[in-house]
């Protein structure tokens, strides 16, 4: 499904290799932390750590990472960080969403809008392209759960808004606080999925050629790049072949 493969490249960009784990297991600890002192120690009390831990999980963090991230937040001697979402336009009109996570928020800033000055990209206020996106929550699963329609029954039977189903797996949407509800009930009937997150849905895509996704990709880059950055979504889309190109 061209919607499966341009979601695992909007929102997670799982081509960066091995160099790149550290620094994602870094974000991962700094959202179970934030997760955890915001709300119970105890995952099974809180949606947002359950979530949290669980995405660390289908993303091969070790055990030991996930429990120092935790007690972290309950020794009292994490970070204050600050959650602050940034929004802009990449080259050719692309919208994106920049989440961050900081202790410096003059830091962030200055660096994110240099990113966007350095690459095509203009940034705006907040708000200047939110209302392009949905917050919804996303389940991945892959194909070998089961049929389309055993995928649909089940999800339906769990509260979910959507699905997407293809030879390359299966996409269960839900209303953003519905998310942990869902995915509760979906790994009862279907297993462990292969990730689980809230994320910005754009309600409509701006499409780039080869020229326009080489400038984009250099801008996602640059931001996922930043320690600070937690996640980077943008509403284009591109043909199979341009990808195949990248």
């Amino acid at each position: 499904m061209a919607g499966h493969s341009k979601w695992a490249n909007i929102q997670h960009r799982k081509g960066r290799q091995d160099a790149a784990r550290s620094k994602l297991f870094s974000k991962l600890s700094k959202e179970i932390t934030v997760a955890a002192k915001l709300g119970d120690p105890d995952p099974d009390k809180n949606p947002r750590l359950r979530l949290a831990v669980k995405e660390a999980k289908s993303l091969s963090m070790p055990k030991e990472n996930i429990e120092r991230a935790i007690k972290k937040a309950v020794g009292g001697d994490a970070e204050a960080y600050e959650e602050i979402r940034y929004e802009g336009y990449g080259p050719g009109g692309v919208a994106i969403i920049v989440e961050t996570m900081t202790d410096n928020r003059n830091r962030t800033a200055s660096n994110v809008r240099s990113y966007f000055t350095k690459y095509g990209g203009n940034l705006g206020e907040t708000g200047s392209v939110g209302f392009m996106f949905d917050r919804m929550g996303q389940i991945l699963f892959p194909a070998s759960v089961g049929s389309a329609d055993a995928v649909m029954e089940a999800a339906i039977e769990a509260g979910a808004s959507d699905v997407e189903s293809s030879e390359d797996g299966h996409v269960i949407w839900t209303e953003f606080e519905d998310l942990a509800d869902v995915s509760a009930a979906l790994e009862e009937s279907l297993g462990e999925a292969e990730s689980t997150k809230l994320v910005w849905k754009p309600q409509t895509t701006t499409e780039l050629d080869l020229a326009g996704m080489q400038k984009l990709m250099k801008l996602i880059e640059a931001l996922e790049d930043d320690d600070d950055v937690q996640s980077v979504t943008s509403n284009f889309e591109a043909s199979d072949e341009v990808m195949a190109q990248l």
